[in-house]
């Protein structure tokens, strides 16, 4: 069996992106407090319908992909390899994500400074990262050894490394890649506890 999806999933994948890509850029250009349904589906080329058969709202548009990306990072922490500390397994497991997903810097930048910006969004982002944080927690649970540190402990520590390094991306206008940041900030998390 193949593990390629058809034809109709790649063009419900492209319809998504598709309607992502118009909510970001309409968001920019015109601030998301102006961006409506009715015209991000018309800048994608589907209907109003169209556009509820894929996403809630305009928020759930933008920030199409972290789902995705946040199953990604907790389903690749479960097949880390027996023995490796939770800590490491967390960032192999962020490693191999950078390695598998294509979302630009220069993308993320905007939807993080959007967020910054806009409280909806923002709300919508906490959310996400709230349930990101139990699935890693059970993640991390799943494969504790006597005299691991606390899974809660180290996934929300883990956690706030990555967001104080998109803190440091926004604020120095990308001179330095989001990777970059992130490794950064987890050796310097991590130091405590080494």
């Amino acid at each position: 069996m193949s593990s390629t999806p058809g034809l109709r999933e790649r063009k419900k994948e492209e319809t998504r992106q598709a309607v992502h890509q118009a909510a970001l850029r309409l968001a920019i250009e015109h601030g998301l407090d102006n961006v409506t349904v009715e015209a991000i589906a018309d800048a994608a080329n589907i209907s109003r319908r169209t556009f509820s058969n894929y996403f809630d709202g305009k928020e759930d548009a933008l920030l199409y992909g972290d789902e995705q990306r946040l199953g990604t990072l907790v389903r690749r922490v479960r097949e880390q390899p027996a023995g490796r500390t939770a800590w490491r397994a967390l960032r192999e497991a962020l490693a191999g994500l950078y390695d598998e997903f294509e979302t630009s810097d220069r993308e993320l930048h905007l939807r993080a400074r959007l967020a910054m910006r806009h409280p909806s969004l923002l709300a919508r982002q906490l959310a996400s990262r709230v349930r990101l944080e139990q699935d890693l927690s059970r993640a991390v649970a799943e494969r504790e050894q006597p005299g691991d540190a606390a899974p809660e402990l180290v996934t929300a520590a883990f956690l706030a490394a990555l967001r104080i390094a998109v803190q440091w991306w926004c604020a120095e206008d990308e001179t330095r890649t989001l990777r970059e940041l992130t490794d950064r900030s987890l050796d310097q998390m991590a130091l405590p506890f080494t």
